[in-house]
């Protein structure tokens, strides 16, 4: 059988039997990519804990005709544990690996791949807060998929801003012209927080309050979920 290598993260994973899983992977070069890792359910298993959500791999993987099979994986980068251990992360985490499952497919993205490899580094490590992660990790995600959101000048006609009515719909803040009756109205602070997840201004959210972080955290669930069309079930476990 043909074979292939490259480096992944392992998504999500489902049991196949008595002792076999299906692994959902997305590798750098070949998109998403579901296989079957054989016997990695007993404890002689040679590479199963290797297999576990949020975990970075080198894999060899035989084509298949329907599944591809997993021949060998070496660890890359083992964040499972590390994350497993901490609920904030743990919950973070999944809404991540759940957003990168549904916004890729088997052409894949090299940034989507990376941007998702270097969030789930951070979380490990917690070089910043789990949520302020994540909701960075949302909008970028999100812009690279075609979903840029606006945060300055208005998403629909364009005019300067600023300006505070928020229409996930349209694509962020609309002026007052655009903005719908009732529109969500979000203070300047808030605007400049989502501005700052959005280019990775580690600085500034450091900064912000937590009050001023929950309510960007709402706006980018609400963002997330309208754009995906069907909702995410990690965010309802996350903590703002």
């Amino acid at each position: 059988m043909p074979v292939y290598r490259d480096e992944a993260v392992v998504l999500r994973t489902h049991k196949l039997g008595e002792a076999d899983r299906i692994i959902t992977l997305l590798t750098r070069q070949h998109g998403k990519v579901r296989a079957v890792a054989k016997g990695v359910r007993r404890t002689a298993s040679k590479f199963g804990a290797r297999l576990e959500p949020f975990m970075v791999v080198d894999v060899q993987l035989y084509i298949g005709r329907s599944l591809d099979i997993v021949n060998q994986a070496e660890s890359i980068g083992s964040y499972g544990a590390v994350i497993t251990a901490d609920y904030g992360s743990y919950t973070a985490a999944s809404a991540m690996v759940e957003t990168a499952d549904k916004l890729t497919e088997s052409e894949g993205s090299l940034q989507q791949y990376l941007l998702l490899v270097g969030a789930l580094r951070s979380l490990s490590r917690h070089e910043h807060g789990s949520g302020a992660t994540l909701n960075s990790y949302l909008l970028r995600s999100l812009s690279m998929a075609g979903w840029a959101p606006s945060f300055h000048d208005c998403a629909r006609c364009g005019a300067p801003g600023p300006h505070s009515a928020f229409v996930a719909q349209v694509g962020g803040i609309v002026c007052d012209n655009c903005a719908a009756p009732g529109s969500p109205r979000l203070d300047p602070d808030t605007i400049a927080l989502l501005s700052a997840l959005l280019t990775g201004d580690w600085a500034f959210t450091a900064d912000a309050s937590d009050t001023t972080h929950a309510q960007a955290t709402g706006v980018v669930a609400a963002y997330t979920q309208w754009h995906l069309g069907r909702g995410l079930r990690s965010l309802e476990h996350v903590r703002p």
